[in-house]
């Protein structure tokens, strides 16, 4: 016996907002991607309401009400990456592709700190540098300084974690306030 799925009707202004709060109640997200998601389900479903849907409004709305929070989606996500080792790079293409603005990014921008405790946390991870179980060769130092590039940390800090000749010395180095001891 074969289940007959039934049709979604289309969507009106009330079962948009229905939509909307429902998202925003289970993930915490960005205006951007609310406005795709929302968006998307229009695109699937069809509009059934009067004119065009009420998309931009909506998200504007619960921007005011506080039920979507850029600026706090962003702080949440660049800790995130941070906490599992990824570098200033990759938490910027992260917030990029989430939709926040350049200047939001710029402010949630990590401090050169935060940078260095990053690498480590990748480089402890991993078993890079002086973590390492075995001293690594140049081969095995080269990819090691190639993973740390693509995680989004820079050049001089990859090196500087990847050529530590002990973990002591390179956290010591990742928690002094200026990095250049």
């Amino acid at each position: 016996m074969s289940v007959k799925r039934r049709n979604p009707q289309p969507l009106n202004g009330q079962r948009l907002e229905e939509l909307a709060l429902a998202y925003v109640a289970r993930f915490a997200t960005t205006q951007a991607r609310l406005h795709g998601y929302l968006q998307r389900k229009i695109r699937e479903r069809g509009w059934d309401g009067e004119g065009q849907p009420p998309v931009e409004a909506l998200v504007s709305r619960y921007a005011e009400l506080g039920y979507v929070d850029d600026a706090a989606w962003a702080r949440m996500k660049a800790g995130s990456l941070l906490r599992r080792g990824y570098g200033v790079r990759r938490v910027g293409e992260a917030l990029g592709q989430a939709g926040i603005e350049e200047g939001l990014r710029a402010e949630t921008r990590p401090g050169e700190r935060d940078q260095r405790r990053a690498a480590l946390v990748l480089a402890r991870r991993r078993r890079f540098g002086p973590f390492a179980i075995e001293s690594p060769d140049r081969a095995a130092r080269e990819k090691q300084l190639a993973a740390m590039l693509r995680a989004g940390h820079s050049l001089d800090i990859a090196r500087r974690i990847v050529d530590a000749p002990d973990p002591g010395e390179a956290e010591e180095w990742a928690e002094s306030a200026y990095g250049d001891d």
